[in-house]
């Protein structure tokens, strides 16, 4: 039979011990409140069984991600692309950003997207963009 032996973790010990929260804090601070979330998405847009982006528009700030969820028992995509259009009115990108696609998204799926340039990005659902499936990402600066 093997016996396992540990030991408890080595803690720092005087002033670097006391200054470490104190470091972390600071680095939250000068990061921003969306590095205080990491892992978390600025905003979350949900895709529904009634063919709809909700909300319709989000506004974030350059550098944020957005996450849409899929809420709906049918197959969307979150697609900014006027190549994949099938009306150049129901996409739009700010000047000097790069479209994005993001392939199908499955019931319960999810995708996620940062935003690194400002401006209005316009966005719609491939199988359903005739339906009036489109949406809306302000970033601002």
């Amino acid at each position: 039979m093997t016996r396992l032996v540990t030991k408890p973790l080595d803690r720092p010990s005087g002033r670097s011990a006391r200054a470490a929260p104190l470091l972390l804090a600071a680095a939250v601070l000068a990061l921003g409140p969306s590095a205080a979330l990491a892992g978390e998405p600025a905003a979350v847009v949900r895709m529904t069984d009634g063919l709809k982006f909700a909300p319709f528009k989000v506004t974030v700030h350059a550098g944020d991600t957005v996450e849409w969820r899929s809420e709906s028992v049918l197959v969307h995509t979150v697609t900014a692309d006027p190549d994949l259009a099938a009306r150049q009115k129901d996409v739009h990108l700010p000047e000097g950003a790069k479209p994005f696609d993001s392939g199908n998204i499955d019931p319960g799926g999810t995708y996620r997207h940062t935003f690194p340039v400002p401006g209005t990005y316009r966005y719609f659902c491939i199988p359903h963009e005739t339906a009036g499936m489109i949406g809306e990402v302000v970033v601002e600066g």
